[in-house]
């Protein structure tokens, strides 16, 4: 999947858990509402900064720039994993009682 077809799922969730139609947010965000459901379905080949930050803000997102993680895993990668079990340490890290 593509940054922009992520970020397309992303904008359609938050659009929809705050009450907006597609109507309401190309009005708010000033964008084509035919814009929006071609980025929502994965259809928009791409987007400029400023449509992109238009939209995010208007739907109570925002959109970050960060280092690479050249496969680190993220904080988000570990609460899942501690969350799952998977990751629970197999020794104490706590001091004598």
């Amino acid at each position: 999947m593509t940054w922009l077809a992520e970020l397309g799922q992303e904008l359609r969730a938050a659009r929809k858990s705050t009450g907006l139609s597609q109507a309401a947010l190309a009005a708010q965000a000033r964008i084509s509402r035919s814009t929006i459901a071609r980025l929502e379905s994965g259809r928009l080949p791409e987007l400029g900064a400023t449509s992109a930050r238009r939209l995010l803000q208007a739907v109570g997102l925002d959109l970050r720039v960060s280092t690479y993680n050249r496969g680190r895993p993220t904080l988000d990668d570990l609460v899942e994993e501690r969350e799952s079990g998977a990751g629970t340490p197999t020794h104490s890290t706590a001091g004598p009682t």
